[in-house]
């Protein structure tokens, strides 16, 4: 379906044409999310009068795609664990592996691992348990829902690993790895029981961790269920039991929490902030917000014409009220950036968001001259927000001279319209899998960077690429430092893509929980309760 710009600079104009905008724009999301018919949801029933300890949660997708996955299932559920987690402020800290040293300047590290772990059936975790997992990495790339499994994104040059005691590992690499740290937080060394594998390195069972809640039951795409592991090395979670449904229908989800079906929302896109709103005013729930890991942004095609130019690409920049953007369509539940690197990575700088209407008409003028230019701007069509988002940019764009028809798109065709290159600018996103400045800018601002080149950026500065190359061998965190923020200091000027906000994470809850607190990413569920009676 092709929806092209509902404004023109012919029939409406300045705050009157703001005001107006937005209204529309309220009331369709209005329309689209609560007065729409909603889905009925297929689900399994829970009584919660017989079992008095089980909390009941929704997502809007599966968070245990199962054996195909490579990851089987989100880490938010806490069936498995890494070798090295994250800390609140995104940086490295000890999970499996208890301590470490780096070598050689960065080309032997050495893990010391956890003792007294046992997976979830009851096998004891040592280094061959780690041996087996990248074992199995080595199998190939696992592709996941989440962030694939890939030796060579994690492990850079590595060219050893081997088990030096049951407690000790060693990882030998051809060139320094002074940040294989950040490489391998969370995503980056996911450990399961060997006897989870085939042959293949894909899962041949459940997912079997050594998490804080095992997976007992894993209906796809309806729900999981998640039982606590009464043998787990740390802090027992205290919920003993949860059920995470699987509602992707925002309305749907929305009703349930409100008719206490479920207890609350868990994942990104757990609700939007408009709901949000509603929610506060029912007594009922809370809204808890944090930082999230997510950054939304504009791909412009820079194969083609006008995005071929930088001067364009910065016009487009500068038209866009970010602040207005965020504050009418968001409500404050995001934060303006102009910056590629998201919010909640420990390299971050804050570069001013400039709006300057004025400038970006004389940069677009530069490259078009008097002329008009039509362009499609490509959306997810599943996401509401999306379209009145498009709507408002649009309506900025063509004050500099473009012509925006907006398509609405399944999600699995417009991934195959990036990889053709057929659109000039498309609406994505990017989660930040580990805090690492060098592996979250890599993909965008490098030639070879695999958004740079699938999603068609062609974006290329032989200073950034130098610098780039250089901080692979720097291990002094300030000298790191100062190369990164030069790498941000330049990208945030030529804009090789258009960052617009950093998502906040944000979920919806049944004050019948407590400590249901958003992390950067998910909800640490092994610390949540529930309120007593008398409470």
């Amino acid at each position: 379906m092709v929806y092209t710009a509902l404004f023109s600079s012919d029939s409406i104009g300045g705050k009157d044409a703001m005001k107006k905008i937005l209204s529309i724009i309220f009331l369709l999301l209005f329309i689209l999310l609560t007065g729409c018919g909603s889905q009925k949801q297929e689900q399994k029933n829970i009584d919660k009068s017989s079992e008095k300890n089980v909390v009941v949660l929704a997502a809007y997708r599966h968070l245990a795609p199962g054996n195909k996955d490579g990851l089987y299932c989100s880490r938010v559920l806490g069936v498995w664990e890494p070798l090295i987690t994250k800390d609140a402020y995104n940086r490295p800290a000890p999970c499996l592996a208890q301590s470490w040293e780096m070598r050689d300047g960065g080309k032997e590290w050495i893990f010391h691992l956890r003792r007294d772990v046992y997976f979830h059936n009851g096998t004891k975790f040592t280094a061959d348990s780690v041996i087996a997992n990248f074992d199995r990495m080595k199998k190939g790339y696992k592709r996941s829902s989440f962030y694939g499994l890939n030796m060579e994104t994690y492990y850079p040059t590595l060219i050893k690993y081997e088990k030096i005691d049951d407690y000790t590992i060693r990882l030998l690499f051809k060139e320094a790895n002074v940040n294989e740290l950040y490489k391998m937080t969370d995503f980056g060394s996911p450990i399961y029981a060997p006897e989870c594998f085939a042959e293949d390195g894909n899962f041949k069972s459940v997912a079997i961790g050594t998490g804080p809640y095992k997976i007992t039951e894993n209906a796809l795409n309806k729900y999981v269920v998640l039982q606590r592991n009464e043998n787990y090395w740390g802090e027992k979670g205290i919920i003993a039991k949860y059920v995470v449904r699987t509602i992707p229908n925002t309305d749907t989800r929305y009703a349930a929490l409100k008719s206490e079906e479920i207890d609350g929302v868990i994942d990104i896109n757990a609700i939007p902030p408009f709901l949000a709103e509603e929610i506060k005013k029912d007594p009922r729930f809370k809204i808890g917000t944090n930082k999230s890991t997510m950054i939304r942004y504009l791909g412009l095609n820079g194969t083609k014409f006008p995005f071929n130019d930088i001067r364009m690409r910065r016009a487009v920049s500068l038209a866009i009220d970010r602040k207005n953007l965020v504050h009418n369509m968001y409500l404050d539940y995001a934060v303006p950036t102009v910056n590629i690197l998201n919010y909640t990575s420990p390299g971050y700088k804050v570069l001013p968001v400039i709006y300057d209407l004025q400038e970006a008409k004389r940069l677009a003028h530069e490259v078009l001259g008097d002329n008009r230019c039509e362009i499609t701007y490509c959306i997810n069509g599943s996401e509401p927000l999306q379209k009145g988002e498009a709507e408002l940019i649009a309506y900025w764009l063509q004050e500099i001279g473009l012509d925006v028809k907006i398509k609405s798109i399944e999600y699995a065709t417009l991934a195959k319209m990036l990889r053709k290159g057929d659109f000039n600018i498309v609406r994505t996103q990017r989660g930040l899998a580990n805090g690492d400045p060098f592996s979250a800018l890599y993909p965008f601002v490098m030639p070879d960077g695999a958004l740079n080149v699938s999603n068609r950026f062609a974006y290329k500065n032989t200073e950034v690429i130098t610098l780039m190359n250089n901080v692979k061998h720097i291990a002094d965190e300030k000298e790191r430092q100062r190369v990164f923020d030069r790498v941000q200091d330049i990208i945030g000027y030529e804009q090789p893509v258009i960052p617009l906000f950093n998502d906040m994470n944000i979920v919806a809850y049944n004050k019948r929980l407590k400590n249901y607190k958003p992390l950067i990413y998910g909800v640490d569920l092994s610390k949540v309760e529930l309120m007593n009676e008398h409470e």
